[in-house]
């Protein structure tokens, strides 16, 4: 057994996305997104059986649709139920970008109740993406006072 059988970067959840295009999502996020990509695997048929890419500290996998695994893209179910959330260090340069890329902007930037200034984009597979950058920090009183402002 390794001393530490769990690695670094994958201490926290790490989301895995089904795309209907995998190579286009692999471009896509990295323009749109700045994603690094880490590593890909290909699958028979010029498809993706798996790749790992890195939006500064968070990483995130996707694969082509498999459905004979039950591996089905947003495109494929009529939308998705899941919404990713990553921190940028400038969250309006960053919806800019990802903007003239071809992400659907959904909300935009604004700042929300919880201290971040937040934009919400749907990339063009499917997927819904929450961007933002930490503007003031909260204690959990304070968390739910502006909540209960906020009318949620």
């Amino acid at each position: 057994m390794m001393d530490n059988p769990i690695p670094e970067e994958y201490k926290g959840g790490v989301p895995y996305l089904n795309v209907h295009d995998a190579k286009k999502a692999v471009e896509f996020y990295r323009k749109a997104f700045g994603a690094e990509l880490i590593n890909e695997i290909p699958r028979q048929g010029g498809k993706v059986a798996h790749a790992e890419l890195r939006i500064g500290d968070a990483v995130f996998m996707l694969r082509d649709e498999y459905p004979e695994y039950r591996f089905r893209s947003p495109k494929t179910i009529g939308g998705t139920p899941v919404n990713l959330l990553i921190f940028v260090p400038d969250v309006n340069a960053f919806a800019e970008r990802a903007a003239a890329a071809g992400a659907s902007v959904i909300r935009p930037v604004e700042m929300q109740f919880h201290g971040d200034l937040q934009v919400e984009l749907e990339d063009p597979f499917g997927h819904s993406w929450f961007f933002a950058s930490r503007i003031q920090d909260m204690s959990s009183d304070e968390l739910q006072k502006s909540a209960s402002a906020a009318n949620l």
